[in-house]
């Protein structure tokens, strides 16, 4: 269930795994098949009261199948009601949209110039940051470890970042350990292996010995995630093919350069790859694992501790942008504000193949694909979790892992926990969950099984 549906209908699920119908493997398929939609925000204050009527659902029926048997049963009104008498949900939303004095309004946040930042990017030059009273610059950076860096050393307030980064920078992974939490997950999906052109005969993994790849950080889900596919297809990725981390801009001049024979890379990397002619697109990393997280927004434990106010306005700014970026209707829209030069320097048609998911996949088809990219906050621990074991899995942590605890202080130190702290709630017991990468369920609750069911990883 996405942050902005509602609650109180029962066709809506709570969780992501499966289906709502139990018919179809993945709440995508079931979607695309009825053609459901999300039920429209009309204002900011109804935003937030769907963020709390949200958070009280999921506390009272952790399962999908109660919430919707009761909902049948009793109507969304009554449910409304008879939860109001035993919950203030207008104070509660009340709190949550109350704008304490800010501390700092003069902001800078750094991104990585990828659609992934779409949120972040969107609420300067669509007014999301003003609206909540911010002046924010948002900051175009060359790669992920200059904006870890510039956030370590505070020359930016928060930033677009990996969501493996604040683990790791948490973990001590890489760089010194420093609290960090990531308040909200900027996107699912939105990602994809390209090979350069001289490949098209190749689409069989098995054949990619020898091959070299790029990805845009160490500690990056597109790291991950190319690890498991090819893992998956028999290809060990650290003794049968390379790996390097190349900034995202600068992936398709390597592959026009025959430096690289592919990348799994964020987009709009994939689709301008196409647009230039030098690369296809394999596979979109959704087909690998659907809804899976990307990037994030993230700041530092001491930001959001010494400027709560400032922060929670920050926030409020990225949850109004992202609810906004969920409606198809608005994506061309947002295409034209980020394509300019001083956010992804990318064509507009670029932009907008990969934001509509109406896109040429460089093999002379156009493909339509809604979900390419989307946009949930949700912040789930079992995200976390399951990152971890990839860590350690490839030899970036080592010796025993606080899985649970890692994931609960740095995904839910963050924007949930707190505000929902703050009115009254504990965090929803429905922040862990199942789901399925490549056919292969993953139990949140049992890490070292999943590590140990993989015949290719480095740990032992």
């Amino acid at each position: 269930m996405s942050t902005f549906d509602n609650p109180f209908d029962p066709q809506r699920r709570l969780n992501r795994s499966g289906c709502s119908c139990g018919r179809h493997a993945t709440q995508g398929d079931h979607e695309r098949e009825a053609q459901l939609q999300c039920a429209p925000v009309e204002s900011e204050q109804m935003r937030y009261e769907a963020v709390v009527a949200s958070a009280v659902m999921r506390k009272i029926f952790p399962q999908d199948a109660a919430r919707r048997e009761f909902l049948k049963a009793v109507g969304a009104s009554t449910a409304l009601a008879a939860i109001s008498q035993f919950f203030p949900l207008g104070t509660a939303t009340e709190v949550f949209a109350q704008k304490g004095p800010i501390e700092k309004k003069d902001l800078k946040v750094g991104f990585i110039p990828i659609t992934c930042a779409t949120p972040i990017i969107m609420a300067e030059p669509m007014g999301f940051y003003k609206r909540h009273g911010l002046d924010v610059e948002v900051i175009k950076t060359a790669g992920w470890a200059v904006v870890r860096d510039k956030t370590i050393n505070k020359e930016y307030d928060a930033a677009h970042m990996l969501s493996p980064m604040p683990l790791a920078i948490t973990l001590g992974a890489g760089s010194k350990p420093i609290p960090y939490t990531m308040p909200a997950v900027e996107n699912i999906n939105g990602q994809a292996i390209t090979l350069a052109v001289k490949h098209k005969d190749k689409r069989d993994p098995k054949s990619w010995k020898g091959f070299k790849f790029a990805v845009p950080f160490d500690y990056s889900m597109h790291n991950y995630l190319l690890r498991y596919y090819v893992a998956e297809h028999g290809i060990d990725p650290d003794q049968d093919i390379q790996i390097r981390a190349v900034p995202p801009p600068e992936m398709v001049a390597n592959l026009r350069a025959d430096n690289i024979d592919g990348f799994l890379a964020p987009d709009p990397v994939n689709q301008r790859a196409v647009y230039d002619g030098v690369g296809f697109i394999h596979i979109l990393s959704k087909d690998i694992w659907d809804r899976h997280p990307c990037c994030a927004f993230a700041a530092s434990q001491e930001f959001v501790t010494q400027t709560p106010n400032t922060y929670a306005a920050l926030l409020k700014a990225i949850i109004d942008a992202t609810a906004f970026a969920t409606k198809p209707e608005n994506r061309k829209q947002i295409a034209e504000a980020i394509a300019p030069a001083n956010y992804l320097n990318q064509p507009v048609t670029v932009v907008e193949q990969v934001l509509t998911g109406t896109f040429a996949d460089g093999l002379g088809k156009v493909q339509k694909v809604p979900d390419r990219i989307d946009f949930d906050p949700f912040p789930w621990e079992s995200f976390a979790v399951w990152i971890m074991t990839q860590m350690k899995r490839w030899g970036q942590i080592k010796g025993d892992v606080d899985y649970a605890g890692v994931a609960k202080q740095v995904y839910l130190a963050t924007d949930t926990t707190r505000l929902m702290k703050e009115v009254g709630l504990t965090p929803p017991t429905t922040t862990t969950k199942t789901f399925v990468v490549m056919g292969k369920t993953f139990d949140p609750a049992k890490p070292e099984d999943y590590i140990k069911s993989f015949k290719i990883r480095k740990t032992t």
